[in-house]
Parts: structure tokens; sequence; C-alpha cells
């Protein structure tokens, strides 16, 4: 098994006295598997999320990516887990304006010491971006920079991919290319994948559904 989650809680404080994000909820995915999470706004998914991703920690439970519980590790340690073991993709593109479309997307790998020219060569042009590779972001559309941004997120190989929203940004037909290609490279690249999605019509494109309300698994 690749991600289990167990008994995981997070409250944060408000004006109005603390708030129970998430209590008690129960996740796991295996290598190569697709779960899509899926609940009303305030219902714990993003808050999941980031805290699979190593962004936060729960109040409570454990978290454990493969063999390692990231839930038990300082700062450092979650830094580590999020440059090699873990891939994000945000609804928002997150690119780097100073830099072309070919150093964006080698830029995690980099970081990770895992820079492979030629994966990130295969991903450019499996995303259509190599006509693209010297442009800048600015020069892009958005459903272009969504695509450079998940091939920024796969070049490093990472076990696991979190996508909160990734097409939340794109017109519909934009964004069901980007979906479609997404799935494909992740398939190829071995790695699970959680994704936070409103949308019934991308939930039902992944193998398995797990459903948030009010912070527990309904």
């Amino acid at each position: 098994m690749l991600l289990n989650a167990t008994n995981i809680h997070k409250t944060y404080d408000t004006a109005d006295g603390p708030f129970a994000v998430l209590r008690g909820v129960d996740v796991s995915l295996d290598a190569g598997q697709t779960l899509a999470l899926t609940g009303e706004s305030g219902s714990g998914k993003s808050t999941l999320l980031h805290l699979i991703g190593g962004l936060d920690t729960p109040d409570q439970g454990q978290i454990m990516l493969d063999g390692t519980d990231i839930a038990a590790l300082d700062d450092n340690g979650r830094a580590a887990v999020r440059r090699g073991a873990v891939g994000v993709v945000f609804q928002q593109f997150n690119l780097i304006p100073s830099l072309q479309v070919v150093d964006n997307i080698s830029f995690q790998a980099r970081l990770a010491g895992r820079d492979d020219a030629e994966w990130c060569a295969t991903l450019a042009d499996r995303m259509g971006l190599t006509p693209h590779l010297r442009k800048y972001p600015e020069q892009l559309s958005g459903g272009q920079q969504q695509r450079v941004a998940i091939a920024r997120t796969l070049a490093p190989r990472p076990k696991l991919v979190l996508a909160d929203e990734p097409t939340g940004n794109l017109d519909e037909t934009t964004a069901a290319d980007v979906m479609a290609l997404m799935l494909e490279l992740v398939a190829d690249s071995g790695a699970g994948l959680l994704m936070v999605t409103h949308s019934d019509k991308l939930a039902t494109q992944l193998q398995r559904r797990l459903h948030l309300r009010a912070g527990q698994v309904a």
C-alpha cells in the first residue's frame, strides 16, 4: 500500500472558536491507483490533501506514505518528502514567471536531485508543449500553463500525485483534454493519484471515490 492515513483529525482556531475540519478520516491508496476526493465546500477535502502532502500536520492520526509516517516528521523531513515522493498540482498554476517553460518543467526535478532531460522532454512532448519550451508562462494559455504545471509535478517521478481542483480554472473542453493527459501520464509513471474535485464527471474517470461530509467520510 502506497498511502494509508488513519484517524486524521484537524482543528483550526477561528473567531467563533475551534472548528474541527477533519474528524477521524481514513484514506488508503495503492501504487498506480486513482482516487477522487469529493464533498461540499468546507467538508475538509483540501485540508486532507495538504496534510497528506506534508504541507501541514494533523492534530491526531497517522499518515503512512511508502512506509514513512509523514505526520511525525519535522519541517525539513516533510519538505524532503514534497521534493521527491509527493507531487502536487494546484488549481492555480504557480509557475515561475521568470523561467521559460523548459526550466519550469525541470524545476522540481532539479530540487529533488532527479533532473532527467529525456524524461522532461517526453513530458513536454506528450503535453504538446515542445513548440513552447522557450516561451514564458505569460505567453501561454491557461490550459498550456496547467500542462506545464502537471509536467513539472511529474518530472521528479513522484510516487504519489496530489491534485487540488487541477482543472478548476479551465473551460470544459480544455479541462477534459488536460485531465485525459494527466491520467495517461500518471498511469504511465506508475504513481498513485489523489484528486480533489467538485465535478462528478471528473470523479467518475478515477477508479475510486471518497466522499467527505462535515469532516468525516460519508
